[in-house]
């Protein structure tokens, strides 16, 4: 059975840790060598320790994740002070209590490294920083992590700014557009690109974000968060400068800090496991997609990136809101004949078919061909329906209904009758899936707005100009009075990269990642099912291992398998284990 995982921080505000402060004793010395240093510490002192971004409340079957951190003792180094050189004395030691899946209370004591920025020459060093997590003890076992995976969690969201400036603990990214987390509602935990304000975070049911760190260290991984430059900011002659590339550039960037750093960041730099969900997902996505890529190279040279690589060896991507000069037509190809949430109508049809019209261009150029053993040749807009009703939907109810009780089963098939359960297995069409599901979320177009008013328009701004079309049917149908109707010259190049297609497809990167974790839920309605489809596709036709499945009437942010991605994790890098 899938269970899930939530964070639980009903008790955030009583976890309370003891540092011990430092003073410096400045000693003058008279040889001419400068002055030194002396640190003894002196007193301690409480501070709250967070976990989590989000709070949250235990569900049946869940992961709760809870945290009470009891001590901590700062090591006997200050930070360094030599430039993109990691400091590996510079931490704080951590006690925490993590529960598992069984419910099993283990005591984990790890290693602390507050905020550290990742490039020479930061933007903003607020979101141009990472905090790393890294094991010594769990249940009073000690814990070698020297050579375990390390797994790059990001919690960006809404391609919005993510920071871990103010972080504590393991836990303490903070995403300004609010850490997705799962769910079984359709509508989502938190916004995509396109919403217009941050919700308020809801318990991620199903783990999502803000469960990921502390599992993976309890897995007994080195966790690694990074801030990323996001849409949002302006300086303050109202320059945007987090629009595309910057939150790539940036994961990029803070991935060649940990390689540049290898001997003295814990773990093993070869096997970098970068995770993210929705746009988060997406940026995954890229991330192993574009390894190494020559097409960052001067943007990383201008942030003062290290000189490393920047390839990793695993990416995990959940709902990921990418391909977006593409987006809007496959979302119309998917959802065009469902109503609106807002309106409770179907959107302009004109627009709609107009932009399924587009998409199946697209999708025969692509020349992507159904996962081996599906039965699927050349992948097309013809008989896309029917490969993601046999690949992926059909096996994601048989698998929700086969771990229900016979009661439960029972009681489900009656209130969904469109599906038809027989000898174990359920089936069902494309368009009883579609009514099934019910309203859409986003308006037509989804991603490319007319008005210029979806977060993807403004992640594409660019110096004083907030939001730009990204695509040529949204330029030709402007309503905002623009002069020309023509994308931006720059547009082109800044497709290419932000989208990890380009280096499957149109430019198959070898230095990109070979393993894929790829997740949905068959309730989202915040990008089109065929994105991650086609991304799991393109991955596969390249002889890339890649996992990917659709959890059943879950809906954005959804991750209700995290407990299977970290032993995912385990098995394709060789990891054998922590523990001594």
């Amino acid at each position: 059975m899938i269970v899930g995982i939530i964070v639980n921080n009903s008790l955030r505000s009583q976890e309370r840790i003891t540092r011990s402060a430092l003073i410096c004793e400045h000693r003058r010395d008279t040889s001419g060598e400068g002055v030194k240093l002396k640190h003894k510490a002196i007193k301690r002192r409480s501070v709250v320790l967070g976990i989590g971004a989000t709070a949250g409340v235990a569900a049946v079957g869940g992961i709760a994740v809870s945290a009470q951190a009891s001590s901590e003792t700062a090591s006997d180094s200050s930070s360094s002070s030599d430039g993109l050189v990691f400091d590996p004395d510079a931490y704080t030691e951590i006690a925490t209590t993590l529960t598992d899946t069984d419910g099993t209370t283990h005591d984990v004591t790890y290693h602390f490294w507050k905020a550290i920025p990742y490039v020479s020459k930061p933007v903003d060093e607020k979101y141009q920083s990472l905090i790393v997590s890294v094991p010594v003890e769990i249940d009073g076992k000690a814990v070698d992590a020297s050579n375990a995976p390390i797994v790059l969690s990001n919690v960006i969201a809404g391609y919005v700014e993510s920071s871990v400036a103010a972080a504590t603990g393991i836990g303490g990214a903070v995403g300004a557009g609010g850490p997705p987390g799962g769910g079984n509602s359709p509508a989502p935990a938190s916004p995509s690109a396109s919403a217009t304000a941050p919700a308020t975070p809801t318990a991620p049911s199903g783990g999502g974000a803000a469960a990921m760190p502390q599992m993976a260290l309890l897995a007994g991984y080195v966790v690694v968060e990074p801030g990323a430059r996001g849409r949002t900011t302006t300086n303050s002659a109202g320059e945007y400068y987090g629009t595309a590339p910057a939150a790539i550039v940036d994961l990029k960037a803070a991935v060649r800090y940990l390689r540049a750093n290898k001997g003295r960041v814990p773990g093993n730099t070869d096997r970098i496991v970068s995770a993210g969900v929705s746009a988060g997902g997406a940026l995954s996505a890229l991330l192993g997609a574009s390894g190494d890529s020559p097409l960052y190279d001067e943007l990383l040279k201008e942030i003062g990136a290290a000189d490393a690589s920047d390839a990793i060896f695993a990416t995990g991507a959940w709902c990921p809101i990418t391909d977006l000069e593409h987006a809007d037509g496959a979302y119309e190809w998917n959802w065009g004949g469902n109503v609106t949430q807002s309106t409770g109508k179907v959107v302009d049809q004109t627009v709609s078919k107009d932009l399924q019209s587009e998409f199946a261009d697209y999708q025969a150029k692509l020349k992507l061909r159904g996962l081996k053993g599906s039965g699927f040749g050349a992948l097309t807009a013809r008989n896309y329906d029917d490969y993601l009703v046999t690949q992926y939907l059909e096996p994601s109810a048989t698998a929700y209904l086969a771990d229900l009780s016979d009661s439960e089963r029972e009681t489900y098939l009656a209130k969904n009758t469109f599906i038809t359960w027989k000898n174990g297995k359920a089936t069902f069409t494309w368009d009883d899936f579609l009514t099934h599901v019910g309203a859409r979320k986003k308006t037509a177009p989804a991603f490319d707005a007319f008005d210029l008013s979806a977060g993807e328009n403004n992640e594409f701004g660019t110096g004083t100009t907030k939001a730009r079309h990204f695509t040529a049917y949204g330029a030709r149908n402007d309503t905002t009075g623009l002069t020309t109707r023509r994308v931006a010259h720059d547009i082109p190049e800044k497709l290419d990269l932000m989208n990890p297609m380009y280096h499957l497809v149109e430019k198959a990167n070898p230095k990109r990642t070979k393993h894929w974790w790829i997740r949905l839920g068959t309730n989202d309605t915040d990008t089109s099912h065929v994105i991650s489809a086609n991304l799991a596709a393109a991955a596969a036709g390249l002889d890339d291992d890649v996992n990917h499945l659709y959890y059943w009437d879950q809906g954005h942010g959804a991750n209700i398998d995290l407990p299977d991605f970290v032993t995912w994790i385990a098995k394709v890098t060789g990891y054998k284990g922590a523990k001594k």
